[in-house]
């Protein structure tokens, strides 16, 4: 892949965690609490900081690598988006995802038309946080009703749809196989199929994953 101007880079399709993120926020209570929570969870090894697009491009200049741009859209009197184009015009294949008290349509559309990889509301909580990480570390876009990534481009079984909404309503797996007449047998591997295609390991983040996602 191509690298311009010296600034580090490095293909985000590689899992978690990623090796440095960096957060474009000027608030910094909040942008150090979300660099706080990514290192605690273990989505990044590394979190750089910076409240401006120039401060970001300085830091994207510098010998390192980059797997993923946090970016909010108002910055100091400046939209975040500039710095989307930006990036691309000095060929840097990194993927950006825009964070914003924003959650209206319009602006997750904005993000999208801009070239971002991916939304996230700064009202989401851990899961759907962690969630994001999952689906950009693989490749794929993490938008509203859509955050999918390549290997999970195929729907759900009607059934595993069935087990999913019983899960939701916080039925456990008797229930279900009452509800379902399945064996307990059966809806354990419903259930496994349905964590691995969501890319979680348990029944809430399950359940937080796919009601970001629409389907519940």
């Amino acid at each position: 892949m191509p690298q311009a101007s010296g600034m580090g880079y490095a293909p985000c399709d590689q899992g978690l965690p990623l090796r440095r993120v960096l957060i474009v926020d000027d608030h910094p209570l909040f942008s150090q609490g979300l660099a706080e929570l990514i290192t605690q969870a273990m989505l990044a090894t590394s979190v750089d900081l910076a409240d401006s697009v120039d401060e970001a491009l300085e830091v994207l200049s510098r010998p390192n690598y980059v797997d993923l741009v946090l970016l909010d859209v108002s910055l100091q009197g400046e939209t975040g988006f500039m710095l989307l184009p930006r990036i691309a015009a000095r060929e840097l294949p990194i993927p950006a995802v825009v964070i914003s008290s924003s959650e209206d349509e319009p602006t997750v559309r904005a993000a999208r038309a801009a070239g971002a990889r991916g939304f996230l509301p700064k009202s989401a909580g851990r899961a759907a946080l962690a969630g994001m990480f999952r689906t950009i570390s693989r490749g794929g876009e993490y938008f509203p009703g859509c955050a999918r990534s390549p290997d999970q481009a195929m729907a759900l079984t009607p059934r595993q749809l069935e087990v999913l909404s019983l899960l939701a309503q916080g039925f456990p797996n008797k229930r279900i196989c009452q509800s379902l007449g399945l064996t307990e047998h059966t809806v354990k591997t419903h259930l496994k199929a349905i964590f691995t295609h969501l890319g979680v390991h348990n029944r809430t983040e399950c359940v937080s994953q796919a009601r970001q996602m629409g389907w519940i």
